[in-house]
């Protein structure tokens, strides 16, 4: 099963994901993972990572994944449940910490989420809507809002659920919600 629950900042995306992941681990089995893509760059954003992990208790691994998503996928055992938060600071890292080209970002995503559906690994992914808006007027930032899309695009094709939270509610554009 792959999930992709998106929604805008602070909109209940993250708190729905960490339960839809239980949920799937409960009924599977397995260990509990968490893919961690944000980096302490300042105060605000260690104190959200802190936050996080003091809401998410006791019972998940956590890999810290700037980038390499497929290597730290290849820690977790066939069969577990695996929560990757967020695809939107790992695609921002890609396009801008050196991963290389959003052809390239593309291709790594196909692959981790083919990987885990080989695997039968469980993977939900959260990803921040930031094209709600006007167009940007800069190039730099119109190019990776296009990156961005674009993955979220090839992930909701690939996902079995895709959930939009808007307001802490939970709307499915794809599957069965839980």
């Amino acid at each position: 099963m792959i999930a992709f629950i998106s929604g805008g900042a602070r909109s209940g995306k993250s708190d729905y994901a960490e339960g839809l992941a239980r949920q799937w681990r409960d009924a599977r089995g397995g260990g509990l993972w968490y893919l961690a893509t944000a980096r302490a760059s300042d105060d605000e954003m260690a104190e959200r990572i802190d936050r996080h992990r003091r809401q998410r208790g006791a019972g998940w691994e956590t890999l810290e994944v700037p980038l390499a998503l497929d290597a730290a996928l290849n820690e977790v055992a066939p069969g577990e449940t695996v929560l990757l938060d967020c695809l939107t600071l790992w695609a921002s890292q890609w396009r801008y910490g050196g991963g290389g080209s959003d052809a390239e970002g593309r291709d790594l995503l196909a692959r981790v989420l083919a990987e885990a559906r080989q695997r039968h690994i469980a993977l939900v992914v959260v990803s921040n809507d930031i094209n709600e808006g006007l167009p940007a007027e800069d190039g730099d930032t119109r190019a990776f809002v296009g990156f961005l899309q674009t993955l979220h695009r090839d992930l909701a094709a690939e996902a079995d659920l895709v959930v939009q939270l808007v307001a802490g509610l939970p709307w499915v554009w794809k599957g069965e919600g839980p």
